[in-house]
C-alpha cells in the first residue's frame, strides 16, 4: 500500500528538495529548500546545505558566524504563514476551525470557492486524503497559478484529490452531491442557490466573512431560503501564555479577529426548517433595515 501523498516528506532524514525550517537563538524562522552543494547565508554567517542533507530533524546546525540554528521541518501552519502569496491565507486558527467544525474528514467530496493563496486548499487535501476529492473555485487567473504552487510544493507535486478551475462558482459549478462546501469570498450569499443545489442533504456549508455587514447579510439570505438549518455564527481568538517560573500571564499580543464562520446543514429536498422558537428582539428588524427578508413576517415593527 502506497503512502499518503506527501506523507514521506514528512518523515525521515532530510532529502534534497526537503523545506527546513531555521529557529534561531532568538526564535526567529528561516524557511528554504534544501539543494545539494548550496549555501544559506544570514547576517550571522552561512552554512553548507550538506550539512543537513542525510542528518535526522531535531539537528542544530552552526553558522560561520558562530551562530546555532535548530533544523525542523516546518509544520503545515508554519508553511502557510511563510508560504507565497498572491491573496491573503485563512489563518491558521480558522483553518483549524474549518476543519472541524465544517467535519472535514478522509474520503470526503468538498467544494471549496475562493481559492486565494492555496493555505486553506492544502488543509482540506490533507483532511480528505488522496482518497477524497476538492474541487476548488478561483474568479482570478493569478491567484489560482500562485495557489497551485503552493500547494503542489507542499505536497511535491500534484495532488491527486485536487482538481481547481478558474471561473465563478455559481457559473462553473458542476459537482452534486458533495458532503461540504467552504465559501470564502465577499458576498458568500449569492452562491447559496448553487450550494444547495450541489450538497446532498445532510450536507454542510462553511462561510469565512471578515465583517459583520456580510456576516448579517449570510445569516438572514440562509434564513430567507428555507433550506437549511438555523445557520451558526461565531469566531475565534487566540491568546498565547508567558510562562517562566513563577511569572505566568497571558502575552500582551494574541491573534484576534481574523474573520467569521458561519455553517449550516442543507435539509431534503421539499423539507422546511422548524420554526425558531426565540423571536427576534424588538428593533432586530427596524425600519432601516432593507436586506434579506425585509418584507417577511420575522420581522418585528417598533
Amino acid at each position: 500500500m502506497s503512502e499518503p501523498t506527501g506523507a514521506a516528506r514528512r518523515r525521515g532524514p532530510f532529502q534534497v528538495g526537503d523545506q527546513v525550517q531555521l529557529t534561531d537563538p532568538k526564535g526567529r524562522h528561516h524557511t528554504f529548500t534544501l539543494e545539494a552543494g548550496k549555501a544559506f547565508h544570514t547576517h550571522k554567517g552561512s552554512f553548507q546545505h550538506d550539512a543537513l542533507i542525510g542528518a535526522p530533524e531535531g539537528t542544530v546546525v552552526r553558522s560561520t558566524g558562530n551562530t546555532d540554528y535548530l533544523a525542523l521541518r516546518p509544520l503545515l501552519p508554519d508553511f502557510v504563514l511563510s508560504m507565497p502569496r498572491g491573496a491573503a491565507v485563512i489563518y491558521p486558527k480558522d483553518a483549524g476551525q474549518i476543519l472541524a467544525m465544517a467535519d472535514i474528514f478522509a474520503g470526503a467530496r468538498v467544494v471549496e470557492a475562493g481559492v486565494g493563496s492555496g493555505a486553506l486548499s492544502t488543509f482540506l487535501l490533507r483532511a480528505v486524503g488522496d482518497t477524497g476529492q476538492l474541487a476548488s473555485y478561483e474568479r482570478r487567473q493569478d491567484f489560482a497559478d500562485i495557489a497551485r504552487k503552493n500547494v503542489e510544493r507542499y505536497f511535491g507535486g500534484p495532488h491527486p484529490a485536487w482538481k481547481l478551475t478558474v471561473g465563478d462558482l455559481q457559473d462553473n459549478l458542476a459537482e452534486t452531491e458533495v458532503d461540504r462546501v467552504i465559501l470564502d469570498m465577499l458576498a458568500p450569499w449569492e452562491c447559496l442557490e448553487a450550494v444547495y443545489k450541489a450538497l446532498a442533504p445532510g450536507g454542510l456549508v462553511c462561510c469565512y466573512v471578515a465583517t459583520t455587514t456580510q456576516l448579517s447579510r449570510t445569516v438572514e439570505t440562509m434564513r430567507v431560503m428555507n433550506c437549511f438549518t438555523e445557520p451558526q455564527p461565531f469566531e475565534s481568538m487566540v491568546r498565547s501564555w508567558h510562562v517562566e517560573g513563577l511569572a505566568v500571564r497571558p502575552d500582551h499580543r494574541m491573534i484576534g479577529h481574523t474573520g467569521f464562520l458561519v455553517t449550516a446543514r442543507r435539509l431534503a429536498d421539499g423539507v422546511e426548517p422548524p420554526m425558531r422558537r426565540r423571536r427576534p428582539s424588538k428593533g432586530s428588524y427596524g425600519d432601516d433595515y432593507d436586506g434579506p427578508g425585509a418584507e417577511s413576517s420575522t420581522r418585528v415593527e417598533p
